[in-house]
């Protein structure tokens, strides 16, 4: 995969445009496959994502010790309890891990927002490295 020089906040949005309006659900091509959040997404450039590396645009927002990890944007923190994608399909169920990946991208898109336009402060939850 080359460098992802999208625009972070263009990208960010389009995610959660996609989540919204209900693009996680039920694959037309695989229907009876389970779609996976983030990696059956469009902002993926790997799309559908089945590698992941450094050069991935989302990585920015994975903490270190998990990059490696076989699905690294799983382990994004989404709130203040350092709850991710992975923990929440684990223990509360896809739903909860929806709702939870939505308030994070509305965070993150207004963090990106106020960044831009030089009014960024940090507040609890907001995405743990800058934009």
């Amino acid at each position: 995969m080359t460098r992802d020089d999208r625009d972070v906040l263009q990208v960010l949005e389009s995610e959660l445009d996609f989540l919204t309006k209900g693009g996680y659900d039920r694959s037309v091509r695989t229907p009876r496959e389970p779609t996976i959040l983030f990696q059956d997404s469009p902002i993926c450039p790997e799309f559908p994502c089945r590698t992941h590396n450094e050069q991935c645009l989302l990585m920015q927002f994975v903490p270190e010790a998990e990059r490696s990890s076989a699905v690294p944007c799983h382990h994004i923190p989404l709130n203040e309890r350092g709850e991710t994608v992975e923990s929440l399909l684990a223990e509360e169920g896809r739903e909860r891990a929806e709702d939870a990946l939505k308030a994070w991208l509305r965070r993150a898109i207004d963090h990106a927002r106020q960044e831009r336009s030089g009014r960024a402060v940090y507040r609890a939850a907001s995405p743990p490295r800058a934009l």
